[in-house]
């Protein structure tokens, strides 16, 4: 976030912010402050590594207290480096953060990549990304996932692409765009020794939706041209595409849009949604337990998110 304009010191600001969530959340977090993204990044990392000492913030702003941090600081700490690139940069004798922001930006973005340089320029105190304060709407939305057992009849399919098809609107709808065309496709496992198939179709509705109702209907219509008795499927998926955002086309005068009715329907069914858990409403295509759901054996607890987990204490 931009701290521009707020009033000195920061560090209170930071503290307060800290405290916020916490309440909130009940998640205790790091705050860094700094002149670029990259350096604000760096003094969050730090603020996690010193918490003990720093409270958890850390004003970054200072020239010295940048060197100090960033003589400290392993190469591959660095936002946008990692391990991969650590080996090469090694070979170049950058092993510390302190080390990257003395190397030529020009040079380095020559012989590695563009934004390589940008990270340089970044840490020597030089803006050169942007903060996004409205995180821009998705090209595209994907819904897809392996099944948990093979799935051998049209019906179980049928609910897998609804089930996807579920997920995937409430998406669309979440960053209030409208759906012109989509792509459904469903394959069998790669591995092993029985049969392989593997297809997909791309369905277009009679007018840009969001209606969750439309676009399965057209889905199912899609998996029967595509689907093939026989097979032991393991996947399937559901691509959005074509997405245009509320007001910034213009439909077409002699076309069919959507309905005002349908809006309405699926604002409701989102807000009921929200409130009492996200397949609370659904189309009846969608199963409750589906045999072919995700095996969950290792999937970590919700204890702050789900009521039905919240620890039980006995005194």
């Amino acid at each position: 976030m931009q701290l521009d304009g707020l009033p000195e010191p920061l560090i209170d600001v930071g503290r307060a912010i800290q405290a916020r969530v916490l309440q909130w959340a009940a998640l205790p977090v790091g705050v860094g402050i700094g002149h670029t993204k990259t350096l604000a990044k760096a003094a969050q990392h730090a603020s996690k590594v010193w918490k003990e000492k720093t409270g958890g913030v850390v004003d970054l702003r200072k020239p010295e207290a940048v060197e100090w941090l960033l003589r400290r600081m392993p190469v591959e700490e660095v936002w946008g480096i990692g391990r991969r690139m650590k080996a090469n940069l090694e070979l170049d004798g950058i092993s510390t953060a302190w080390d990257l922001s003395l190397a030529e930006p020009k040079s380095m973005g020559r012989k590695y990549s563009v934004v390589l340089e940008r990270t340089i320029r970044e840490l020597r105190g030089e803006s050169c990304m942007d903060l996004e304060q409205v995180v821009p709407s998705k090209q595209s939305i994907c819904s897809s996932k392996m099944f948990g057992q093979r799935v051998y009849s049209l019906e179980g399919l049928r609910q897998a692409l609804a089930s996807y098809m579920h997920r995937a609107s409430e998406k669309l709808r979440a960053q209030r765009s409208l759906c012109g065309s989509f792509r459904i496709g469903i394959q069998t496992s790669f591995h092993g020794d029985g049969p392989k198939y593997a297809n997909g179709v791309t369905c277009t509705p009679e007018y840009p939706t969001d209606d969750v109702r439309l676009l399965t209907k057209h889905a199912l219509r899609g998996l029967e041209s595509i689907y093939r008795p026989g097979y032991a499927y393991s996947k399937a998926e559901v691509m959005l595409m074509d997405l245009r955002q509320r007001g910034e086309f213009t439909a077409d005068l002699f076309t069919e849009s959507q309905p005002v009715k349908s809006d309405a329907l699926m604002r409701v069914m989102d807000k009921v949604n929200r409130r009492w858990g996200r397949e609370c409403l659904r189309t009846a295509a969608v199963p409750m337990a589906p045999d072919w759901g995700m095996r969950r054996e290792l999937l970590s607890p919700s204890y702050m998110t789900d009521w039905d987990q919240l620890w039980k204490v006995k005194t």
